[in-house]
């Protein structure tokens, strides 16, 4: 079991560059992580890795063994797939990542309930509003708002959001109710966007009469964590554009007020992804059943008034 300790942390060092990260995903120190890679290299007699001083790069040797490493530890965990689906008893560990607000409405606080139906299963939640590269991090399923169009992997529909925009009364009684969405243009008003390295939110998509159009919108403030946006539009700082659940008890409250709904934004979808290989195991259809349902029920729910 220790050399295969030591191969998992191989493979992760290698994919993520530095001893640092892969003793995160892992729950390790850097310490133990770099005696493993030690004792790795020293039960090879080869070296593993050429360090400098920022990031460690795979030798020749290096590069060799990790792809059969890789296909090792996945013929593992196929294996152990299989076992769980004859004993009826999956069990493992799941990788999951998700937005931070979706992730800490919706999928946080069912991983305890599900963990209580499947205690051989344990799972490990990522959030982030950035898109995390899926096979760099070695994630199993990714809960996902938006235009998915990553062809590499499996997709399962949970349900289509309805997205609005929306200010607080404050902010429209100072800058005025935007009337058509031309005036959103230009410096009259103040658009609150989700920005991070890689993101498409440089503009906001709505329903005209034609068809869906593309408004290059822009403002004073952004940031990559869109409970922060909620945050800002709350203090009368501008406008957001919002799937209705996410603030749908503000609107309820008077707090947040949906304008332009003659041409709201397209909806988003909301949506799990995940590697190919990982359609077989057992725990992931486990993971997925379970978080679709709670998922629709959830939000049914809170635009229920409930």
């Amino acid at each position: 079991m220790a050399y295969l300790d030591n191969i998992s942390v191989f493979v992760r060092v290698v994919e993520l560059g530095n001893l640092s990260a892969a003793g995160r995903d892992m729950r390790i120190s850097p310490a133990v992580a770099s005696n493993r890679i030690k004792e790795l290299e020293k039960h090879l007699g080869v070296r593993l890795f050429n360090r400098t001083t920022r990031q460690l790069m795979p030798t020749e040797h290096g590069t060799v063994f990790y792809t059969g490493a890789k296909r090792v530890l996945e013929a593992i965990s196929e294996a152990e797939a299989a076992v769980g689906t004859l004993s009826g008893q999956p069990r493992g560990t799941i990788k999951v990542t998700a937005p931070l607000g979706l992730g800490r409405r919706l999928i946080a606080s069912g991983i305890p309930e599900f963990r209580d139906k499947y205690p051989d299963i344990e799972v490990r939640l990522r959030l982030s509003d950035h898109n995390v590269d899926i096979m760099k991090e070695g994630i199993d399923v990714a809960f996902r708002l938006g235009i998915i169009e990553d062809s590499s992997l499996r997709l399962r529909g949970i349900m289509e959001c309805e997205r609005v925009l929306a200010a607080a009364p404050a902010y429209l009684d100072a800058r005025g109710e935007p009337a058509s969405p031309q005036e959103l243009l230009g410096n009259r008003h103040d658009c609150l966007m989700l920005r991070y390295p890689g993101s498409r939110e440089f503009y906001w998509m709505l329903q005209m009469p034609e068809g869906p159009h593309k408004f290059e919108v822009h403002g004073p403030f952004d940031t990559d964590d869109g409970d922060v946006l909620t945050g800002w539009a709350l203090a009368g700082r501008g406008i957001i554009n919002k799937p209705r659940f996410e603030i749908e008890p503000y609107l309820r409250d008077g707090r947040l007020k949906v304008i332009l709904r003659d041409t709201p934004p397209t909806p988003v979808q909301f949506a799990a992804v995940y590697p190919h290989k990982k359609l077989q195991d057992p725990k992931i259809r486990l993971l997925l059943d379970f978080m679709a349902e709670r998922c629709q029920r959830l939000i049914k729910e809170v635009l229920a008034g409930k």
